[in-house]
């Protein structure tokens, strides 16, 4: 009958799954995946077309389901991840004792949430399912996936030039058949080189590479001429190279040389977003061509124009529209609730021509702010947000993006340019600083009168995939980001700002010192002489 097809069909499509899954190996022999089962796939009746597992990397160290969900995203796979609403099955193949899930809860991690390792040991796992309508190609498009992402060329030969056998999906007969019988098993199919594409491995660590320096100096220098450092400290001083703000989410950025704080941030950074007509905010992930529409903000004038090629400039006012008519209204920026207000027909108007869908512009409202509780910081209370996912500034260091410029391109085998990578990880704060990544040994910030406490590293998604120029999309960057920092995505660091009670204006400035706290040395120490002259 038709049920017992279905059967037969989604089961030939896991069994092939596990097998090719089970003989993946890196080339010390380590196996690429952890698969989690009570069954070897022999069976139909007693095991369904799911598969349970974690992707590990050559160490046999487990890469957590929130990094290996992020690249499944880019191409096109969707997969659960998290314990799928089975704490005793989690806790019997992940390993996971009633103390741990204790001390998993005291380190934040909830039901739902992207918090995959706790001190190196999955939360959770990854889960694929077949269903009526998957297919043969669905299967080997999600196994090319984790080639593409896991292993060499090299590396990539060997599971499928193995003897290893899988199920026909062909032609599926309306008798049960015999799953142990060869005459209904054929070789697996040669997935070739060419549809795996480039996936050359290059072998980096992070913190030991150092760009030539005559490269680092003139790249500095074309990253801002004005990058002086108002104190030098030795022959390296970390300065603000660039600022960034970016008035309308999701849309290009603003670049200043010097800009006003406010209590969210930048001033205007992100206080408007584009929405689909239910209110739900809509980002580069659903239309990359956000990246081409152009805001900038006159403080004189107090207005924002936006301008985007093949339209004419429209002016918002920076006045926020108080009056009685005033339609207050609760949008959705990822997870978050936010109150907003429309910005009218006009500006919908052009909009929605630009992007050839209905939208509309709107602007959070100042009276109910967005809040994100600050727990383990220093200040201990709650913070004003505006419309960003995380945390009020997002700062990357130069001495970082050159070393990952170095692996990208030798991956992609042609030249990349510094500020293509500046733009992609779309940040506030602009240094440089001697070391790659030793911004993420900090706690604590002063930039001028400002002090800032770092609140994290940020997890990159596939936003980073998408060329800030032109909006095409090239998933090249975030599977080099991955295999260049090991186990996560993350490039850059959360900010929240902590104002000096200070008689100097809260300006943030390109050229200014910045004066990090290492978080094994939370005390600041007293500058030496030459440094109390620096104002910043």
């Amino acid at each position: 009958g038709g049920m017992e097809k279905i059967k037969q069909h989604t089961f030939a499509l896991a069994h092939y799954t596990y097998n090719v899954l089970s003989t993946l190996k890196y080339a010390n022999g380590s196996p690429v995946v952890r698969i989690y089962s009570d069954t070897d796939f022999s069976n139909p009746d007693v095991q369904g077309p799911i598969i349970n597992f974690n992707i590990l990397d050559e160490n046999g160290e487990v890469i957590g389901f929130s990094q290996v969900d992020k690249m499944a995203s880019l191409y096109n796979i969707h997969v659960r991840t998290g314990c799928f609403c089975n704490t005793g099955a989690c806790q019997m193949h992940l390993g996971i004792s009633n103390e741990d899930i204790q001390r998993n809860l005291q380190a934040g991690h909830v039901c739902g949430d992207d918090i995959d390792l706790v001190d190196g040991h999955p939360t959770g796992s990854v889960r694929i399912s077949f269903g009526y309508m998957s297919s043969f190609e669905d299967a080997q498009t999600f196994l090319k996936f984790i080639i593409a992402t896991r292993l060499s060329k090299s590396d990539a030969e060997i599971p499928f030039q193995s003897s290893v056998t899988t199920l026909t999906t062909e032609s599926v007969p309306d008798d049960r058949p015999s799953f142990n019988s060869a005459d209904k098993l054929s070789q697996i199919p040669h997935i070739s080189d060419r549809e795996l594409g480039n996936n050359s491995s290059v072998t980096m660590t992070t913190g030991s590479w150092q760009p030539p320096e005559a490269e680092a100096e003139s790249i500095r220098a074309a990253v801002s001429e004005t990058a002086i450092p108002t104190c030098r400290r030795g022959d390296k001083p970390i300065t603000v190279t660039n600022i960034y703000l970016y008035p309308i989410k999701s849309c290009s950025a603003f670049e200043v040389t010097e800009w006003p704080v406010g209590n969210q941030g930048l001033l205007y950074d992100r206080n408007w977003m584009v929405a689909n007509q239910n209110g739900v905010c809509i980002t580069q992930k659903q239309e990359p061509r956000l990246c081409l529409i152009n805001p900038s903000i006159d403080l004189k004038k107090k207005i924002m124009v936006i301008q985007a090629e093949g339209m004419d400039p429209v002016s918002v006012s920076l006045e926020e529209n108080t009056g009685k008519e005033t339609v207050i209204s609760e949008s959705k920026v990822c997870s978050h609730r936010v109150k907003t207000y429309d910005c009218g027909e006009r500006i919908a108007g052009w909009f929605s021509m630009f992007l050839a869908r209905p939208c509309r512009l709107i602007r959070q409202s100042s009276d109910l702010s967005h809040q994100k509780n600050t727990k383990g910081l220093a200040s201990a209370t709650n913070i004003s947000l505006s419309l960003v996912n995380e945390a009020q500034y997002l700062l990357v260091n130069v001495a970082s993006i050159l070393q990952l410029k170095e692996h990208i391109s030798a991956r992609l085998e042609e030249p990349l340019e510094i500020g293509e990578l500046i733009r992609r990880f779309r940040a506030n704060i602009i240094i440089t600083a001697p070391e790659p990544f030793e911004e993420e040994e900090w706690a604590e910030i002063s930039i001028g009168a400002l002090r800032f406490q770092v609140v994290g590293p940020c997890s990159r998604c596939q936003i980073i995939c998408i060329d800030q120029q032109s909006g095409e999309r090239n998933k090249e960057f975030m599977q080099s980001l991955s295999v260049a920092r090991g186990r996560k995505t993350n490039f850059g660091i959360y900010l929240m700002n902590q104002p000096l009670h200070s008689s100097l204006p809260d300006i943030l400035s390109v050229g200014s010192q910045v004066l990090p706290v290492l978080k094994e040395n939370m005390e600041i120490q007293p500058p030496t002489s030459s440094e109390e002259k620096c104002s910043g």
